[in-house]
Parts: structure tokens; C-alpha cells; sequence
């Protein structure tokens, strides 16, 4: 490793303990009381199984299949300590295992509850294999993941997670039990939330190709908590290398903003930056590739939120040579709502690019999503 790569490695470092002694030596007066003789163990599963049919690239298909699936196990081992794991189950479609159903992980840490205070409310460390800051929380906003991926991920930014350390809590204490129950418990903090880690950078299923991190937050402010408590205003940065023996840069600034209520939804993002995780948005002779996009989102709750309807639009560019590569895509969709956390979607999907390797779509879909 050469001086520069430690100084940078060293850096990161740095940062991550400035905000782990600052948190425990701010919150070291108010601690947070656990049931002594918890020891619970949840094992939790969703599962998103589709009916597809429609056209890529202009060639027809129509395919039942599994999209995803996820079985969680989350043992407390002492009042401030816990471990989960979660297997990853996908359909293999390339390789010499095309048709396998495969199992791999997603999730596998340690979390820490550290004690909070006034500013910081409820902070835990996750240690391993770890959530990133960004899609777990888009996630519980848009709820909407078995249609597919957000934004970023379906643009090849980023994943879900990680191997590294995370850092997160909320800010000012928690909303209050109507909000929690009537609109979202997801991060529920009264003043909004902040998460900040750092990673080894290529994502769950990828294996570390250069000795760079990258060093990825989140920060999220709840500005109008008396009068209009749904809404949500977030930064998200991210700073590092692809995860390529080459390491082309990779940066990323994101805003977003939220609106939940009890019968709507609606999100907006707007990125820029260059390169992305895994490092492969890189021109012909290796160097990042500057992008940029926005996302809309919207859902509207019918019926005793029994029934929603949902639309996004997604804009995603690429400054490539010779040509800039640019892509657009529609989705619209009806869901039925039953038992707590499932749903049947029935949604059109249709996306367009003025580039050769990325194919067009346009896609029907029957999905049922499983959860308990």
C-alpha cells in the first residue's frame, strides 16, 4: 500500500472514531433503560413473486418467477447487544449456473445500542455486513421495492449494503404514537435522523478489489414537525473509489425530499457525481463518468388505505463519448393491501435509452409481495 492509499484509508478512519467518541461522550450523562432480561430471538421473511410478460428490446416474453427473498433472524444477546443475519435468495441468470436458485447474504452484524441523549436519540453502531445509509431509508418511504429497485440502485450507483461499519440515530427523540401508528414508525426521530459508515465499497455480493474505502452518510431534517410532520428534507454524500483494481473515483451528492401522510406519499430526488460503487460507470480509458438524474414518486391510499396507486418517473444521464447516454422511465401501478406488510401489484413498466447496450422495456406485471 502506498503512502497516499494509508493517508486516505487513515483519514476515514479517523473520521468514523472523531464520531463515535463524540457521540459517547455527548450522551454519556442520559442512558437509555433496557429490559434486563430481554433475550428474544424474531425470525422474520418477505418474499416478492412475479407474473411478468411484455417486451425487451423487442423481443417478447412472459415468465412466472421468484424476484426476491429474505428470511431475517435477529437474537437480542444482552440488552444493548444484538446479531442478525439475512439470507439473500435470487434466481441465477448467467453463468454456468443460469436457472439456480441462490442463496448468498445480505445481511450479517453486530449492533450496539449506544446511550443517547436530548440531540441523539436511540444511536446503535452495526458492525459487518451492513445497511448502508441511503436505501434502507428510501425503502421505508417508498414502499415499493417489489416492483423493483430505487433509483440509485436500478442506475447502478449503488446497493443496499455493505461490508464496514455503521453509525446511526435520531435526532430530538421520537415522533409521537399517533405519527408512529397512523403514518410511518420508520425512523420515526422527532427532528429527523443522521447515519454515516464507512465501507469497503463494491456492495454485499461483491469481493474488495483494492484497498480504498469509501465513506458514505446520510443526513435527514424533519423541518416542520408542529405543522407539517410528514415532511422530510435529505443530504446524502458519498466519497470513495470504485471497487476496481484501477479505483476510478466515485462521488455522489444527492437531495431528497419526503412527504408521508395517511393517505399519500411523495418523494423527490435530484444527484450528481461521478463513477459509481462498483466502478464500472468509467469512459474508454477508465476515467469516471460524470452523471446526474432525478426521481419522482407518488402514492395515493384508497379505500381505508386497503388500495393504492402508485407512479415514478426516473430521468438518469451519463456524460459518455461520443455520445452522452441518457434513459427515462415510467412506471405506474394499482396494490391491494392485506394482513400487515403484504400486498398484490399489478404495474406497467416501460424505460427507454438512446444507448445499445442498455435494452428498452416494456413490461407487465402481476407481483405479490409476502411479509411476516
Amino acid at each position: 500500500m502506498n503512502g497516499t492509499k494509508k493517508c486516505k484509508v487513515k483519514y476515514l478512519a479517523y473520521i468514523f472514531i472523531f464520531w463515535l467518541i463524540f457521540f459517547v461522550h455527548l450522551n454519556a450523562q442520559v442512558r437509555i433503560t433496557y429490559n434486563e432480561t430481554d433475550n428474544s430471538l424474531a425470525i422474520t421473511g418477505q418474499w416478492f413473486l412475479s407474473y411478468q410478460a411484455g417486451k425487451i428490446q423487442k423481443e417478447s416474453f412472459n415468465q412466472f418467477f421468484l424476484k426476491r427473498g429474505y428470511i431475517s433472524i435477529e437474537k437480542s444477546l444482552t440488552p444493548k447487544i444484538s446479531g442478525r443475519i439475512t439470507p439473500d435468495i435470487s434466481v441465477d441468470r448467467e453463468g454456468d449456473g443460469e436457472g439456480d436458485v441462490e442463496l448468498r447474504l445480505k445481511y450479517c452484524y453486530l449492533k450496539y445500542r449506544l446511550p443517547g441523549s436530548v440531540l441523539f436519540s436511540l444511536p446503535f453502531i452495526e458492525f459487518g455486513l451492513v445497511h448502508r445509509p441511503w436505501l434502507d431509508f428510501e425503502e421505508h418511504i417508498n414502499h415499493y421495492r417489489i416492483q423493483g429497485t430505487m433509483f440509485l440502485e436500478r442506475n447502478t450507483i449503488f446497493n443496499s449494503a455493505d461490508y464496514g461499519v455503521m453509525l446511526v440515530s435520531l435526532l430530538g427523540g421520537e415522533m409521537d404514537e399517533n405519527y408512529k401508528n397512523q403514518v410511518s414508525n420508520s425512523y420515526p426521530g422527532k427532528y429527523g435522523s443522521v447515519a454515516v459508515g464507512i465501507y469497503n465499497g463494491g456492495g454485499y455480493h461483491a469481493i474488495e478489489k483494492n484497498t480504498n474505502k469509501t465513506i458514505e452518510s446520510r443526513l435527514t431534517l424533519r423541518p416542520l414537525v408542529q405543522s407539517l410532520p410528514g415532511i422530510q428534507i435529505t443530504y446524502q454524500g458519498c466519497y470513495g473509489k470504485g471497487n476496481t483494481i484501477t479505483a476510478p473515483g466515485w462521488i455522489l451528492h444527492a437531495g431528497f425530499m419526503s412527504w408521508e401522510h395517511q393517505r399519500f406519499v411523495f418523494t423527490g430526488m435530484y444527484f450528481s457525481g461521478e463513477g459509481n460503487s462498483s466502478g464500472s460507470a468509467v469512459d474508454a480509458s477508465g476515467a469516471a463518468l460524470s452523471q446526474h438524474g432525478y426521481s419522482f414518486f407518488g402514492e395515493f391510499k384508497l379505500l381505508a388505505q386497503k388500495l393504492s396507486i402508485i407512479g415514478r418517473y426516473d430521468c438518469f444521464n451519463a456524460a459518455a463519448k461520443p455520445k452522452d447516454i441518457s434513459s427515462e422511465r415510467y412506471i405506474v401501478g394499482i396494490a391491494y393491501h392485506f394482513l400487515k406488510g403484504c400486498k398484490i401489484l399489478l404495474d406497467y413498466d416501460t424505460s427507454k435509452t438512446n444507448h445499445s447496450n442498455i435494452k428498452d422495456e416494456s413490461i407487465f406485471e402481476l407481483a405479490v409481495e409476502v411479509h411476516y
